[in-house]
């Protein structure tokens, strides 16, 4: 039978590529996993009581929009966090079952057929979450990688690119702080992005999913950038989860904030084809949405290890601590070299960052070829155990 041509070029996902590399040769040591952002921390007390007290609702189909106080609990977070206007959770909130469909889904529910006669664009950074890319392919857009390396700051500088692309341009995916480089975009950045979306007339989809990851200052958003811009509220779509805040992956509560049109765009998708949360693990995200005192804790665990990671890795030339998020981006000679001879060696599991990005249209280098990334998500025993290994067999230039 025929396939569709449009994902007929898509790579290998980075982790049965990863298996692929690694798995046919035995591990020089007890296996530490630094590959996958899944985190290890506990999981907030408050949420099995809640699932336990609520699981006859299994039994209902959830409702597409989500519980009344699940909107209200996301609303009130993000008037908290932000320090903006509460959005309102009728029109302005669509709780999401995992931050992923809402990415997808908001492609396939706002992106156009064709921009000033043309195929429309979606910009991403690169590296970049893949989810972006295979969205932008399944609208027919045409994905254009925007890369994001030292000299920019590991952030994309969309505004450099040509006016051609520019123009044809629908969409925009943009990540602070930054999967995987943990870079964030400043005040300035977002209000810059905005200011480049009204003039050009294209939509801007930030994800936010590491934003509760930070050693001392909260990341700014782009809602803050809105309040303090001049731009159409309709062209803003914040993405955020439980998953990295509350080490809730498995929960599958995210949340999309955006303008009337857009949120009332993706709850008519979603009606035909979405999946809402089911209701027992919608009571438990709302009780996890009201509650910091967990996220708090969770912060300090990380903070210690981004300080184990500068004072084990602060010598190598290639290392650069990161502002965010749970992951280091470290410069080797090459990724999968380095990945493989850490797997060999010491049995340290990290991820080629070749496997999270493309390569450039215009030629040049591929961002992610000479890089690795490793995820600050084990125990801190085992972060410091792959950490020194690293260094150990990567050495300062990182290509031993």
């Amino acid at each position: 039978m025929t396939l569709p041509m449009r994902f007929s070029d898509l790579p290998e996902y980075a982790f049965p590529r990863l298996r692929s590399l690694l798995d046919t040769h035995t591990p020089g040591g007890t296996p530490v996993h630094m590959s996958i952002g899944e985190p290890k921390h506990p999981v907030p007390d408050i949420v099995s009581p809640i699932i336990a007290k609520h699981t006859a609702e299994f039994s209902k189909y959830p409702p597409n929009e989500g519980l009344p106080g699940l909107r209200g609990a996301i609303s009130d977070w993000i008037a908290r966090r932000y320090g903006v206007s509460a959005p309102d959770p009728e029109r302005h909130i669509l709780p999401l079952n995992g931050t992923r469909e809402g990415l997808f889904n908001a492609c396939l529910a706002l992106c156009p057929e064709t921009k000033g006669g043309e195929p429309p664009v979606v910009l991403l950074p690169n590296p970049f979450y893949q989810c972006y890319a295979v969205a932008a392919l399944a609208v027919g857009a045409e994905p254009h990688y925007v890369s994001a390396g030292p000299e920019t700051g590991f952030l994309p500088d969309f505004a450099a690119l040509p006016e051609a692309i520019l123009n044809r341009t629908a969409i925009v995916y943009m990540c602070s702080p930054s999967n995987p480089q943990g870079a964030v975009a400043s005040l300035e950045y977002w209000k810059a992005l905005l200011t480049l979306a009204e003039k050009y007339d294209f939509r801007v989809f930030a994800d936010e999913c590491y934003s509760e990851i930070y050693r001392d200052t909260a990341p700014t958003g782009v809602l803050e950038a809105l309040e303090a811009a001049d731009c159409d509220p309709e062209r803003i779509l914040a993405f955020h989860s439980l998953s990295k805040r509350s080490n809730l992956a498995g929960l599958r509560s995210g949340a999309v904030t955006g303008g009337t049109e857009a949120i009332g765009a993706m709850k008519q998708l979603r009606s035909y084809a979405g999946a809402p949360l089911p209701i027992p693990l919608q009571h438990a995200a709302t009780a996890v949405w009201q509650d910091e005192a967990h996220v708090e804790t969770n912060r300090a665990l990380y903070r210690a290890k981004f300080d184990l990671a500068d004072q084990i890795l602060g010598n190598m030339a290639g290392y650069t601590s990161p502002q965010a998020g749970f992951f280091l981006w470290i410069k080797v000679h090459d990724g999968e070299d380095a990945a493989l001879k850490l797997w060999q060696k010491a049995g340290i599991r990290v991820l080629p960052g070749l496997y999270l990005s493309r390569d450039p249209l215009d030629g040049s280098v591929n961002p992610g070829a000479s890089y690795i990334r490793a995820a600050l998500v084990a125990p801190i025993e085992e972060v410091s155990k792959g950490l020194t290994a690293i260094r150990d067999i990567l050495g300062p230039d990182g290509q031993d």
